[in-house]
């Protein structure tokens, strides 16, 4: 009896011994995850039992280690009989079939929980239990740095709506929930509460290509938040044009208005730039006028080069175009200048004088008259005077007719005027004039120094007449009448004092010419009357000019 009993504990214990040294485990020790992610951990097992006996049903247990491996939940089974924990139900799952001695393990969805040492027991009923304690499994589950995928259907096109989806890898799909939000400058039109969503409908704009739109993804549970980042391509028609009038390489002015005007001087250089925007960059051309679809522009660059406009004005378009459409802006060029005057031409026709005056500019000036110092503008009739205006284009014209009974030593002007300049003219008659007077001193002297000028002209023209009049009075009888002999409006007289010894009829004879001044005067005189100019030019330079006119008399 006692022999049979100690064959059996021999039996039993070598049986024992032979199991325990008979289980290997093949698995990778340590395996990192990031937080949503998956991994897959390769695994295989083996045992040597009794050569008699191969087990039918064969099963595996994934333990977190600690846990109670025989009354616990297992992390993961093929038992279909034995619960499963429900933090890791459905995220771990045995990938390997245990009859064939694999253990592999899937694990997706990774979360921070799921951190810790994980070891495999194998079972089959009744006879085998065991835990492989000597082969451990370490899981580590990092902070996720996956960026989310931004997915569109390119290219985004102005105005034409375009869902863009953001979404994480596929394994991040599991229960949890996930929270996105989108930013960006293209979604300030957009409502706020489809901001919420992984799907968003976008309407992109013109202004809206080149700007950023983020996605941004965080997990229920998750400490830190993903996202990612896009420029945003945007194809659009042309957009946005302006032309940069510049003078002399200076930018003075930005058109940004259609059919906008601008005022340039007579034969006036200028440079026009055209800019636009568009995506694809737009092809720019000039066209004179309004161009047809199909016209042939003057210039195919950005700048057109006027050199000078002259007298007509124009219209110029530059028009942007690409495969998405065109756009054209025009720009009115409207030729200004100051009033060039034309007369006063005066003549004494039927006991009346009649004067004319025209003046040219643009836009057209406007004529009056000035009677000493009274002012006759436009169409003006009474008992002796009256004056008749009209205006044709840039040609202003005015006649002035005056009837007898006026007062002697009469001062009439003719002037023109409009916003970039003046320009006035004077005839003065004096005593006993007639026949005709055409011309005028126009009422502009350049300043200081054109005033010099004149002064000595004036001095040299005085001394000339001074020593003809001393000739001629040798020559010339007492009791003739003095002649005018300066045509214009300067008018010179003179008056010879007589002698007290000398007899009021007695000529005077040569040697009389040359008596000591003191004992012989003359008296010279002149009439001038100037009117002032003024004349406004663009960049603020003051023109000035002096003229000079002939009025003739008749004798």
């Amino acid at each position: 009896m006692v022999p049979l009993l100690l064959l059996l504990l021999l039996l039993l214990w070598g049986g024992s011994l032979q199991q325990d040294q008979g289980f290997w485990l093949q698995v990778q020790e340590s395996v990192t995850v990031q937080e949503c992610l998956g991994v897959h951990v390769t695994c295989s097992f083996s045992f040597s039992w009794s050569y008699w006996f191969s087990p039918e049903y064969l099963f595996i247990y994934w333990f977190r280690e600690g846990d109670n491996t025989r009354l616990g939940e297992p992390v993961a089974t093929n038992n279909p009989h034995r619960p499963v924990n429900p933090q890791t139900r459905d995220r771990f799952q045995l990938s390997g079939d245990p009859q064939n001695k694999d253990c592999s393990l899937s694990i997706r969805d990774a979360r921070m929980s799921d951190t810790g040492v994980y070891v495999l027991r194998l079972e089959e009923e009744h006879r085998i239990k065991h835990t492989y304690t000597d082969k451990k499994l370490k899981v580590q589950v990092t902070a996720l740095t996956e960026k989310p995928d931004i997915r569109f259907l390119e290219p985004l096109e102005s105005g034409r709506p375009t869902n863009l989806t953001c979404s994480l890898p596929p394994v991040c799909d599991g229960g949890r929930l996930v929270h996105f939000s989108w930013a960006g400058a293209a979604l300030d039109a957009v409502d706020p509460e489809a901001l919420g969503s992984s799907v968003l409908t976008l309407t992109p704009r013109p202004q809206d290509h080149g700007t950023n739109l983020t996605c941004q993804v965080k997990l229920q549970g998750a400490q830190v938040t993903t996202e990612r980042t896009i420029q945003l391509n945007v194809s659009y028609a042309p957009w946005n044009l302006t032309i940069n009038v510049s003078f002399r390489n200076v930018t003075v002015l930005k058109i940004l208005q259609n059919t906008s005007s601008l005022f340039i001087l007579e034969d006036q250089a200028l440079q026009l730039l055209c800019v636009a925007d568009g995506n694809p960059p737009a092809q720019l051309s000039w066209f004179r006028g309004s161009p047809a679809p199909n016209a042939t522009p003057i210039s195919s660059t950005t700048i057109l080069e006027l050199p000078g406009v002259g007298t007509v004005p124009g219209e110029v378009t530059c028009r942007a175009q690409n495969p998405l459409g065109s756009q054209n802006l025009s720009l009115s060029l409207l030729v200004v200048s100051p009033p060039q005057l034309l007369g006063p031409s005066c003549s004494w026709e039927d006991r009346g004088l009649h004067c004319s005056c025209s003046s040219r500019a643009q836009p057209a000036p406007s004529l009056h008259w000035r009677l000493g110092e009274g002012l006759l503008d436009g169409n003006f009739s009474n008992a002796s005077i009256k004056v008749t205006s009209s205006s044709t284009g840039p040609w202003a014209n005015s006649s002035l007719s005056l009837g007898e009974g006026l007062s002697s030593s009469l001062r009439l002007s003719c002037e023109a005027q409009n916003v970039y300049g003046s320009q006035g003219a004077t005839v003065l008659l004096l005593p006993g004039t007639s026949g005709s007077l055409t011309g005028a001193v126009p009422g502009a002297l350049g300043g200081a120094g054109a005033m010099a000028v004149l002064s000595l002209c004036l001095c040299l023209i005085f001394f000339c007449l001074v020593k003809r009049r001393r000739r001629q009075a040798a020559r010339t009888p007492k009791g003739m009448d003095d002649e005018d002999p300066v045509m214009g409006t300067v008018a010179w007289g003179s008056r010879q004092k007589p002698r007290p010894d000398s007899p009021a009829d007695q000529a005077p004879s040569p040697a009389e010419d040359a008596e000591p001044p003191g004992e012989q005067e003359e008296l010279h005189y002149a009439s001038l009357s100037f009117q002032e100019m003024k004349s406004r030019e663009p960049g603020d330079q003051e023109a000035t000019s002096t003229e000079y006119s002939e009025i003739r008399k008749s004798k």
